[in-house]
């Protein structure tokens, strides 16, 4: 499953309410993929799933930060931070669909 964590977090991509980011993506990029209510990725006031994400003492292993908008996080089905990639990769390269079942 896809979840979308709409932030501001990166030179104010994302100023909008959650409704206009959740109208935007639909409507610009086709999302039909389920979206978080916006929150910090970055930063002390971080969603605590990016806590998680980015702290290995939490996940086992990543301790960095998201660098930008769109860095994507695989995790199996058993909780376990699998790979990072950065939001130069594109979500249908052969690298992450290749470790998507």
């Amino acid at each position: 499953m896809i979840i979308g964590f709409p932030a501001n977090d990166f030179m104010s991509q994302e100023p909008g309410a959650n409704e206009e980011i959740a109208s935007f993506c639909s409507l610009n990029y086709g999302v039909t993929f389920p979206l978080a209510a916006k929150s910090h990725v970055t930063g002390k006031d971080k969603n605590p799933v990016f806590k998680w994400l980015s702290d290995k003492t939490l996940n086992g292993w990543n301790d960095s930060q998201p660098k930008w908008n769109f860095t994507k996080y695989l995790v199996s089905e058993q909780g376990e931070l699998l790979k990072v990639f950065p939001s130069s990769t594109n979500p249908m390269s052969v690298e992450i669909q290749s470790l998507v079942k």
